[in-house]
């Protein structure tokens, strides 16, 4: 399974990416391979101010449907609007072209309180 160092993650399986004032957010390769086949993305919160724990959007599998929760309160500047026509690409891709949107964060101080990837791979158990 790959999960990697310099990334932080959630207990609901999204990873975060630090980018200066932005983050990039996605699923997890966990995430994605206990979904199955994805076949679609819906987030329409760009534009939006969201709370940490807010849900900004679903991804949608063959099997179900998963909301998809913010891991830190900010402003939804950007959708990879690559997943409207490919949603594989979480699938295929989840930490590079699968990425799901990105974000200004409000309170930095957030981060912290974001597993590490050995904390991340300690509640996944292995």
């Amino acid at each position: 399974m790959n999960i990697p160092e310099e990334l932080k993650y959630t207990k609901d399986h999204e990873w975060v990416r630090v980018e200066g004032e932005n983050v990039v957010i996605g699923v997890t390769d966990f995430a994605q391979k206990e979904l199955g086949d994805i076949v679609y993305v819906d987030v329409d919160t760009e534009g939006d101010s969201l709370e940490e724990e807010e849900v900004f959007g679903s991804v949608e599998a063959v099997k179900t449907v998963s909301d998809l929760f913010m891991p830190v309160s900010g402003e939804v500047i950007a959708f990879n609007e690559d997943l409207e026509d490919a949603p594989e690409l979480v699938n295929a891709d989840p930490y590079g072209a699968g990425w799901m949107i990105k974000v200004l964060v409000s309170d930095k101080s957030q981060l912290d309180g974001l597993l590490s990837a050995t904390d991340y791979k300690e509640l996944l158990g292995v």
